[in-house]
């Protein structure tokens, strides 16, 4: 798989509309027929791929994959779901990957749509979950989670190496060869020979004999069939030899999947467990949760109020792109599950301030890297002060779409499923797997837990604690955050603000603040010199503020401390576990000479998961966790590029330490 190159930010399409239909500046061509759209998309996409008789045949559960070119105005996707939910089975599932280097606004798309009522039923769900896109992979549950679509964002032939994905039926789809003919070209229909599944069929509107040329020698049987209205033909065909696949590390492959039933027992109660337990019993999983506290999210994950924080690097590491696509996912599923009443949750915006000179130049750097201003913009002192509604000393980046989530009741929504059997005040101290029965048994002191085929361990730091995870470098970090009873002036509070630390708007009469960084402490009760720590931060970041809230004495000040968990390179660990002396011997090769490419499969440890080291982003990247797991677990397309896969996968530390020759395979 490639990398990424320096970051480039799509810009939203620019629309001319004629007669009320959009067409693309960019390109000078229309998204679809003037005359028939609907009926051109069904002709040559549907009938073309025999989606509806596919779909027909699909087995229990089964599920299906469709990937396209150019996802334009989503009338092909609008069409593809409503066939599936015609005609495939009420358990099946259906997979849309689309790339768009230029996607539509929110607005742009909602009056597109609005031409074809048929698809309302359709439409008005997604319209309800897309935003303005930023750069990066988006994925969107419909259908009550049956139906998936992931948007990646970018030029096609930058973003289809980055997928890892089976695909059934392909919509090779765009602006016209002669008016789009960068996308046109020999790598394109390679990649799609790369990702087709056996039997994968493609259609496209299109019947240039360069393109007919192209998919032939990518392996593709190609035949012109007829068009549709005043188009004389169009191109359709199957895959007829598999594509030669290139080496992929096997450390970072999906493991082979021989679960013998969908079950899982995710040890955890936190964002990062309920969002895990939440993705599978949405596929039909049945999932134990088991959380050692008497209540879910009684750790790291029970504050009264989290941030939706999106500090980004300028650079768009892949923290800052995890970041941009979990935050989106985050915000869909906000919107989707609780209701934004000022308890649960409130998208009341964030401010980040330019609190010195260095972070002032940061902010300027990221300003100049054309987000959208739906999603970030640059804000004055004077601004910034109006916007929050107090006085502040400095301007910054705001991102009008954040704002702080009560984490108990966004925990508690995602465990509120029937597929999820929830056990707390029990600690996992022992996990057994059974090579013949092919399960795995968790069991307290006072024995057997739970059974299952899968065993996911979302616990934070004490991911750890077991044999074939004892390696992982997980550092628990003390965190404790302020509750302060707000006054008149503080209640004036627009957004969160953020520097050094944040403050919230109030909830239940009460601002929280915070939050401390201890990595020396293992004591979890509440201190005063914290709390001090706290109150400076706020000083520092709104004097005005701090002097309201403190004059006349502190008064009663509450608060909290937990650990987060957090790993060197500060990115979560999300995937399948490997013993530490099994992947050492299985690779020793690697520690005299890394440029090697071994073909032995990984020594993955049978049905093993881990879902760990969120840090103070868990808000960000735990929702976005559990789509990650279900998607390995189900061959699903991932939810991210291979890239980013690659730099949360928790065999990274184990690969780097083996290069760097600081494992031993003897030991």
């Amino acid at each position: 798989m490639t990398s990424p190159s320096t970051p480039r930010i799509s810009t939203p399409a620019q629309l001319d509309w004629q007669d009320g239909q959009p067409t693309s500046i960019a390109f000078g061509d229309v998204y679809f027929s003037r005359d028939a759209g609907l009926d051109e998309t069904r002709h040559v996409f549907l009938q073309h791929n025999q989606l509806a008789e596919r779909f027909a045949a699909l087995p229990q559960r089964g599920q299906f994959t469709i990937a396209e070119t150019g996802f334009g105005t989503g009338l092909n996707f609008l069409c593809a779901w409503q066939c599936f939910e015609q005609h495939a089975p009420a358990d099946a599932r259906l997979h849309f990957v689309s790339a768009e280097k230029y996607p539509l606004t929110p607005q742009d798309l909602s009056r597109a749509l609005a031409l074809w009522p048929e698809l309302a039923a359709q439409s008005n769900q997604l319209l309800r979950q897309y935003d303005m896109l930023t750069p990066g992979w988006h994925r969107l549950l419909l259908a009550g989670g049956r139906v998936s679509l992931t948007l990646m964002v970018g030029d096609v032939l930058d973003v289809l190496p980055q997928l890892d994905a089976r695909v059934d039926a392909w919509f090779l789809d765009g602006f016209a060869p002669s008016k789009n003919p960068d996308m046109w070209q020999q790598p394109l229909f390679d990649q799609m020979a790369r990702l087709s599944a056996p039997g994968a069929t493609f259609a496209t509107f299109t019947s240039a004999g360069a393109v007919r040329r192209g998919l032939t020698a990518a392996g593709f049987q190609v035949e012109k069939a007829p068009g549709h209205g005043q188009k004389r033909h169009i191109s359709r065909g199957w895959l007829q030899t598999a594509a030669a696949m290139p080496w992929q590390a096997p450390w970072f492959a999906r493991p082979p999947q021989r679960w013998r039933e969908r079950s899982a027992i995710v040890v955890g109660g936190g964002v990062a467990g309920a969002s895990t337990a939440h993705s599978l019993a949405v596929r039909g999983w049945q999932v134990t949760l088991i959380e050692r506290m008497p209540r879910l999210a009684s750790a790291a994950s029970g504050n009264p109020q989290g941030v939706l924080y999106t500090k980004l690097s300028p650079h768009l590491t892949p923290l800052s792109r995890l970041v941009l696509s979990g935050y989106a996912y985050s915000l869909r599923t906000l919107r989707e599950l609780l209701p934004e009443d000022g308890e649960n949750w409130r998208a009341c915006g964030v401010l980040q301030l330019a609190h010195e000179a260095k972070e002032g130049e940061k902010q300027q750097a990221l300003a100049e890297l054309g987000l959208p201003e739906a999603v970030m913009r640059k804000l004055d002192r004077e601004q910034a002060s109006e916007l929050a509604g107090v006085a502040l000393p400095s301007g910054g980046l705001f991102f009008p779409q954040g704002g702080w989530v009560h984490p108990p009741a966004l925990v508690a929504r995602l465990a509120d499923h029937p597929n999820i059997a929830v056990r707390t005040s029990h600690t996992v101290l022992e996990l057994e797997y059974d090579q013949n029965e092919r399960h795995w048994l968790a069991s307290d002191e006072s024995g057997p837990l739970a059974l299952a085929s899968v065993v996911v361990l979302a616990g934070a730091a004490e991911t750890a604690q077991f044999d074939a995870t004892s390696h992982l470098p997980l550092k628990k970090i003390r965190g404790q955050v302020t509750s302060i009873a707000a006054t008149p002036d503080s209640e004036r509070l627009a957004t969160v603000l953020c520097g050094e630390g944040y403050i919230s708007p109030t909830r239940g009469g009460r601002h929280c603040l915070g939050a401390t960084f201890k990595f020396d402490s293992d004591d979890l009760a509440v201190n005063d010199a914290e709390h001090a720590e706290n109150l400076q931060m706020l000083a520092e970041l709104a004097p005005q503020l701090h002097d309201g809230l403190t004059s006349g004495g502190r008064g009663a000040l509450d608060g909290r401390a937990a650990f987060r968990c957090t790993s060197p390179d500060y990115l979560p660990l999300i995937g399948p576990a490997v013993a530490r002396r099994d992947f050492a011997q299985c690779y020793a090769e690697l520690a005299r000479d890394a440029s090697l490419q071994p073909q032995q499969p990984c020594p993955w440890v049978e049905g093993l998961y881990v879902n760990t080291a969120h840090g103070s982003r868990g808000l960000i990247t735990a929702p976005l966790s559990g789509e990650i797991l279900a998607a390995l677990l189900e061959d699903e397309p991932t939810p991210l590029p291979a890239h980013l896969m690659q730099a949360i996968h928790p065999s990274r530390f184990l690969l780097r330490d083996l290069i760097r020759r600081k494992l031993d395979p003897a030991a």
